[in-house]
């Protein structure tokens, strides 16, 4: 008998598919409305995030109307600004995110990618919920100036990307080859070379995890888990036992001499490569 998931936060965007994710999203979940959290996105033009940036205040409007069409609700839980638009100011952003709040169409406020000064822009016109970004056992950054930020304002964190593009699960190396328009051909972080070198954290992983009767993808997200209480990974996956995979992440319990173990392994591997290509990577709110 297969498990069941009692999965409640679901993330989407206009910009995945395009908009065909969050069709995809309404339909499966308009039985369970009210049972469930949706957040979805705006910020790119014409929803496609190869092209700029769009956070214009009556573009924001259409995403929402839009999105609340595609999504099949009255309301949009948590909405995110995907990507923050330099020529937009962001105290706009906010306050047009307050009015639909205001109008019932939306409930929360997040951001996505955004810098310190950024969130508190925001934050000081409308209190920001959420932030989402890359965090993981391969990309710490977060933890020099975000998280504080994000604890010190009561702001979720809810980490991306939390199984570092499916590296951590032991699943990829050197010799793997990636189908055409996968983004990760594209990613300096997963070239042959760099890939070969950012092993050794696998492989540690590996061991931990074995100790502990779990995969490497468990203890990839049960570390996130006991970070911090405010933090919530999203994990992404295509395959319905690598969701159950995922899922059981919650029930791994990791000690203190658990985490400091993981955190000797990090403190000696360095991680090779940038995580984004110059295109994307120029796309970072600093």
């Amino acid at each position: 008998m297969r498990m069941i998931l009692c999965v409640t936060f679901f993330d989407t965007a206009e910009a995945y598919g395009p908009f065909e994710n969050e069709k995809l999203v309404g339909e499966a979940l308009a039985p369970i409305r009210d049972e469930v959290v949706i957040a979805t996105k705006f910020g790119f033009q014409d929803g496609d995030a190869s092209k700029t940036q769009d956070s214009r205040l009556e573009h924001i409007r259409k995403v929402c109307e839009a999105s609340l069409k595609s999504l099949r609700t009255d309301r949009i839980d948590l909405f995110y600004q995907h990507r923050v638009d330099q020529n937009v100011r962001i105290e706009d952003v906010a306050g047009t995110v307050k009015d639909l709040i205001a109008e019932g169409k939306v409930l929360n406020f997040g951001m996505s990618e955004a810098g310190v000064q950024t969130i508190r822009r925001a934050h000081a016109v409308q209190p920001v919920d959420a932030l989402q970004s890359e965090y993981s056992l391969w990309w710490r950054e977060p933890e020099q100036e975000i998280l504080p930020t994000l604890e010190e304002l009561g702001i979720g964190f809810v980490p991306f990307s939390s199984l570092g593009k499916g590296f951590l699960t032991g699943a990829i190396d050197e010799t793997t080859r990636f189908t055409e328009g996968d983004n990760r051909n594209t990613v300096p972080r997963f070239s042959e070379k760099n890939r070969k070198a950012n092993h050794a954290l696998v492989e540690e992983i590996g061991r931990i995890a074995t100790a502990k009767g779990v995969t490497r993808a468990q203890i990839a997200l049960a570390w996130l888990l006991h970070r911090k209480p405010f933090i919530v990974p999203i994990p992404g996956t295509t395959k319905l036992h690598r969701l159950e995979e995922n899922f059981g992440a919650a029930a791994v319990e990791l000690t203190s001499a658990d985490m400091d173990a993981i955190q000797s392994v990090l403190a000696r591997i360095d991680i090779a490569g940038e995580r984004y290509n110059a295109f994307a990577q120029a796309r970072i709110d600093r």
